[in-house]
């Protein structure tokens, strides 16, 4: 369930995120969102977070922020990890997008065997500091104070290990003792990606688009872990 912490930074006007929350301050393209965009006022509250689960309250002055409150800090929860396959176009950017949302401590670019996007080295770099930048605005408007971590590309046998399971029709319920789910292309996962004996959880009982499928997948993996959904209400 949601903290007081988090009760607090959800009436507050917007967050950013600084290096330093002893003194903090915004740079050019928070000020210009929030000043120039936004047209938020003086007085105005905002968080300012250092992205490790620090934060305090301030508030808007002039063209910079000035602390008002004494710094908190946001105990780490059970975070949860989804590794998918990119798509085309910015539906990726969107799934990382709502994963920040919910929480995601993880989230990685997947290789696979039928993927329908290749990267090269360059590519890669691009695209995942792009990613970044998106965890980054999904989390000041979600008021998370933990930044994703955005890794890849990784191969799915990179991931093996306790807690890993691969989205799939037919797959077992998901469980508590699942922490990372992988989720594969439109194309779906090749028969020497299935041999390696990773465990199958089902996310819906129909087949998913692969953004839908993340977000569903980061969805369970957080609503067990806060206890916004009882176990008992789903055994």
């Amino acid at each position: 369930m949601s903290s007081p912490g988090s009760q607090r930074r959800a009436i507050c006007s917007a967050q950013v995120f600084t290096d330093d929350l002893k003194s903090p301050s915004m740079n050019d393209l928070d000020c210009h969102h929030l000043i120039k965009v936004r047209r938020l006022r003086d007085g105005e509250e905002i968080v300012a977070s250092d992205g490790l689960g620090g934060w305090r309250v301030c508030v808007l002055m002039g063209d910079d922020i000035e602390a008002v409150g004494e710094i908190e800090y946001e105990p780490p929860s059970s975070s949860f990890s989804i590794a998918m396959a990119p798509v085309k176009g910015e539906r990726s950017e969107w799934a990382v997008a709502k994963l920040t949302e919910l929480g995601a401590g993880t989230i990685s670019a997947l290789i696979t065997d039928h993927a329908a996007i290749r990267w090269d080295e360059q590519q890669a770099i691009k695209v995942l500091e792009r990613w970044k930048r998106v965890s980054v605005e999904a989390a000041c408007q979600s008021r998370q104070v933990y930044l994703p971590t955005i890794t890849g590309p990784l191969g799915l046998a990179d991931l093996v290990g306790p807690g890993l399971a691969m989205g799939a029709l037919g797959g077992r319920r998901i469980s508590t003792e699942v922490s990372t789910i992988a989720i594969g292309p439109e194309g779906g996962w090749s028969e020497s990606e299935r041999g390696l004996g990773i465990d199958c959880v089902e996310l819906a009982g129909s087949v998913l688009r692969t953004e839908t499928a993340a977000v569903a997948a980061g969805a369970l993996l957080g609503w067990l872990r806060s206890g916004t959904v009882p176990l008992s209400d789903i055994s």
